[in-house]
């Protein structure tokens, strides 16, 4: 993750709107939403896609989905709904090459998988 935009975020680099931190985690407010809720959850641990995810970092990715699903509790929308999505690789339309699970809300999403 060092040279990603997402390293230079979690070094403070550049600004960003950090809506959680743990030891494991960061999440912020994309720049580009593509709801009226969109939130990035990233591991700290420098992790390029989810095709290189090792069976030892199995509850990393869990801490990744629960600390979406508690996002959306605490923020109102979880009974709602919410989407979360993991892109792999430049097809699925993964841009930064840092494995990150994107939070989408606030308004009825369209359903593209049927």
């Amino acid at each position: 993750m060092n040279d990603t935009i997402f390293g230079k975020i979690l070094r403070r680099e550049i600004p960003a709107d950090i809506v959680y931190e743990d030891d494991d985690l960061i999440a912020f407010k994309d720049i580009s939403p593509q709801a009226p809720v969109h939130v990035l959850f990233v591991p700290k641990a420098p992790i390029a896609t989810l095709n290189d995810l090792q069976p030892n970092q199995a509850e990393l990715l869990g801490k990744l989905f629960l600390a979406a699903a508690a996002y959306a509790k605490r923020q109102g929308f979880a009974d709602n709904g919410y989407r979360c999505v993991i892109n792999c690789n430049s097809h699925a339309g993964q841009t930064v090459f840092q494995l990150h699970l994107h939070l989408l809300a606030g308004a009825p999403l369209r359903s593209g998988f049927g």
